[in-house]
């Protein structure tokens, strides 16, 4: 049997797409992330020199030892860990009925549910603001968590909703067949099905909230300081000390790449521990349904 020429040439092919893909996304991540850290050792940086004149660690020292920073660490963390938590639970009922929505209805509901993601988020930071003012929960955390679920939120839903549409009615007819309501067919068919998609919009919205600038400044600022608040009032335009600033960032990027690699990780673990998402329908027979 001959091969065929075009499947010789795919291969190839197919590799100097990986390379350029990798070849690009080193170029676009690896070049500022080298920036950074050149600034934050940086002692000295003009131009025309493309690399510093001389370096030292005294801006991580002097980073490091601010009481400001490990509380903007601190209130980031906590405030993230507090918009991802609702943010899955509230999500979970308006993604599985619209899941089970027909497509032109569930489309309305989509565009509806997204609204907020398409505004600007100035805008809705300052819409916030009056509101959460008036409730008298401005400068609070839970004003600044209120007002970042607005944005976490839909997206929550709109990754769920994706995944729920996966399951098929054969599952849940079982489950209902086997005695289960409702509430437990979605508990203990559906959500498992969709852990993956949970798990992964779990990490988009700490993600997100760790980086959340506009409405934590709008409605907590100054009694709340998260990293990115703190790194806008040390690049205030009065006077930017860059190799500050550098670090700043370079500590608010490192949760977002452990977060990645934490998620690469799980999902080869996943990839290799299961090579299907089917329950079987016998198991809620043990379970006493």
């Amino acid at each position: 049997m001959r091969t065929s020429p075009r499947g010789v040439r795919s291969a190839p092919r197919g590799l100097l797409l990986s390379v350029a893909l990798y070849v690009q996304l080193a170029a676009v991540l690896g070049i500022p992330l080298l920036v950074l850290v050149l600034w934050s050792f940086s002692d000295g940086w003009f131009p025309p020199d493309v690399f510093p004149q001389a370096y030292t660690g005294a801006h991580w020292r002097a980073s490091l030892s601010d009481p400001l920073l490990g509380q903007a660490l601190l209130s980031s963390l906590a405030i993230a860990v507090l918009v991802t938590i609702p943010s899955a639970l509230l999500a979970i009922p308006p993604a599985w009925a619209m899941s089970r929505m027909p497509p032109r209805t569930r489309r309305l509901f989509e565009l509806a549910v997204l609204a907020p993601l398409i505004v600007p988020g100035i805008v809705i930071a300052t819409t916030l603001g009056k509101l959460l003012l008036l409730a008298h929960l401005s400068y609070t955390w839970a004003g600044v968590v209120l007002a970042q679920l607005v944005g976490t939120l839909p997206l929550m839903i709109r990754i769920l909703c994706a995944s729920f549409l996966g399951v098929s009615a054969q599952s849940m007819a079982a489950a209902r067949s086997l005695g289960a309501n409702p509430y437990q067919a979605v508990w203990h068919v559906a959500l498992p099905m969709a852990r993956r998609a949970l798990f992964a919009g779990s990490l988009i919205v700490f993600a997100s909230s760790l980086e959340e600038f506009d409405k934590t400044f709008v409605i907590g600022a100054p009694n709340i300081q998260t990293l990115p608040v703190l790194l806008y009032f040390r690049l205030d335009g009065a006077g930017i000390v860059f190799p500050v600033a550098a670090v700043s960032s370079l500590i608010l990027t490192l949760p977002g790449l452990i977060i990645l690699l934490l998620a690469a990780r799980a999902a080869s673990r996943d990839r290799k521990g299961t090579s299907a998402e089917h329950i079987d329908a016998t198991s809620y027979l043990d379970a006493g349904y």
